[in-house]
């Protein structure tokens, strides 16, 4: 496989996450330990007993980007590119945390005063920039702000969103245990240069990996499509904003499964300009010029996949890998291996894109260059305020759950499925925290007061994926979503991205096939 090769700048936060710390996988790529861990576990012939409530699995940072709301169009781009250096800090930091197990065993306020401790106040230098930013363009930033730079370590043994649930598909409560941190310390310390004093040990990797050489997913992340109960998604956001009633019609656009392999790990809408933004590889269909540099003109000048010409949308998402050992091409890359995502990549045997209609009546053109993201990649430390998972199988899809993988029976194929916000504020292609221009239907299918309805992007995709074995707390061969690293592969971290670069005509196309009823294509 390739991926998009065009000439690129680094900023100076994008920096080599891998190196010593990280073993390598066969040769190439890197496998990051997963720290769930059994409280008993044998160490070279000794009983050795380990605190699970010490045992810190990842680290839950607040997300400042989507507290942001008031920010000045001349600040975006800084503002933007603030934020990108900020997911690096946390990357960093959480692979400086499964890299020094055998420091954190000896010192229990090492991962304190020398992991969270030095990036709250890396976090608190960026957001005072932010801050600068925003003033200095005009705006007003929130003086609130500052409260969002302490992270905090997330044990192993802590119930999780989702964790824990009974097989119904319910994903919890929505809270994103910000402020448990199970060491209870909001200290300073520093972290001397990056060594822990014991070595980049890796100490962790004798540790419950699973067989995946991978920080997740770990067993509880799977279920058996059988013991889904149906219709118990429990989600309000991706509703079907169609119905039999209002704008019944549809439109469908062919553009492929990516047979042109585009991959990379940018993102163009929430970090523009930003090699490696989202840390994790995409699946790019539609327009052929798609990374973190290109700009509206590229755009609209490009190829498409897509069979309808006229439709140079950017339709992108999260890449789904097998974990069996293979070396993609990435395996030594940023947003590949270096960062944890390993195995083969795995294609869809079918992307189906389709737009539809509102319950309440017609639908206006979106505009040109209108951004949506649908769900939220950190949801695992998030919550679910911006979740929109929905993972499925063929011949089950009234079975639908947001926090856990299914496994499929035989002969039925793994389904992801994206019902996009389709209520726009009429004025906005896109928000400061590339959000608040959008909303999802509310519960009769009507638009939030001041928004208007837009055809509703609804993206299908389905995997021929072998079934992965659970038994005895372990699975062999997990099939996973690209992530954050921090984020451990949380299905509920599955998030969908697009730009509208259709041409006016067609555009208008869509609106009158949706709002006479028809099926078009």
């Amino acid at each position: 496989m390739g991926r998009n090769t065009r000439k690129r700048r680094t900023p100076l936060a994008t920096k080599a996450v891998a190196g010593a710390a990280a073993l390598a996988l066969g040769g190439g790529g890197l496998i990051w330990a997963n720290f769930y861990a059994s409280a008993h576990e044998e160490n070279r012939g000794h009983n050795r007993t380990t605190s699970q409530a010490a045992q810190v699995a990842t680290i839950d940072c607040p997300d400042v980007g989507q507290q942001l709301s008031d920010v000045p169009e001349r600040a975006r781009g800084e503002v933007d590119g603030e934020l990108a250096s900020m997911d690096q800090q946390i990357t960093d930091a959480y692979e400086r945390l499964v890299t020094t197990r055998r420091a954190q065993a000896g010192d229990p306020q090492f991962v304190q005063n020398s992991i969270l401790g030095p990036l709250e106040d890396r976090r608190k230098a960026l957001i005072d920039r932010i801050k600068l930013e925003i003033d200095r363009a005009g705006g007003r930033a929130d003086d609130g702000l500052d409260r969002l730079a302490a992270c905090t370590g997330r044990p192993a043994d802590q119930q999780q969103p989702g964790d824990g649930q009974s097989g119904d598909g319910q994903e919890g409560d929505g809270q994103d245990g910000d402020g448990q941190n199970g060491d209870g310390q909001n200290g300073d310390g520093q972290d001397g240069g990056g060594q822990d004093g014991g070595g980049q040990d890796g100490g962790g990797q004798n540790q419950d990996d699973n067989g995946n050489g991978a920080a997740g997913p770990v067993a509880e992340d799977f279920i058996d499509i059988n013991d889904v109960q149906p219709n118990s998604r429990g989600l309000q956001n991706g509703l079907a904003a169609n119905g039999d009633s209002g704008s019944t019609g549809s439109f469908t656009t062919d553009c492929g499964v990516n047979e042109n392999n585009l991959f990379n790990s940018d993102n163009l809408i929430a970090a523009p300009g930003v090699d490696n933004g989202a840390h994790h590889t995409h699946d790019y269909v539609g327009n052929q010029d798609n990374d973190a540099f290109s700009s509206d003109e590229d755009l609209a000048d490009a190829d498409t996949s897509c069979r309808n010409q006229g439709d140079k949308s950017t339709y992108y998402w999260p890449v789904l890998r097998l974990q069996d050992g293979s070396q993609e091409f990435d395996a030594n890359d940023q947003g590949g291996g270096a960062e944890g995502n390993v195995g083969r990549i795995l294609k869809p045997a079918q992307a189906e894109i389709r737009f539809v209609g509102n319950q309440q009546g017609d639908v206006v053109a979106m505009p040109k260059f209108l951004r949506i993201i649908t769900g939220d990649a950190k949801s695992f430390v998030n919550g679910n305020a911006n979740a929109n998972s929905s993972w499925s199988c063929t011949g089950f899809e009234d079975r639908q759950v947001t926090d856990k993988y299914p496994l499929c029976p035989q002969g039925s194929q793994v389904v992801r499925t994206a019902n996009f916000q389709s209520c726009w504020d009429g004025r906005n292609t896109d928000s400061a925290n590339h959000r608040d221009h959008m909303a999802f239907v509310q519960q009769d299918g009507s638009c939030p007061n001041g928004f208007q309805a837009v055809p509703q992007l609804q993206i299908r995709l389905v995997y021929d994926i072998p079934t992965p074995v659970v038994e005895n707390g372990q699975v062999r061969n997990p099939y996973a979503v690209d992530s954050f690293p921090e984020q451990l592969h949380k299905p509920i971290t599955d998030h969908n991205d697009f730009i509208n670069v259709m041409d006016e005509d067609l555009m208008n196309q869509v609106v009158e096939c949706i709002n006479s009823g028809e099926d078009c294509q």
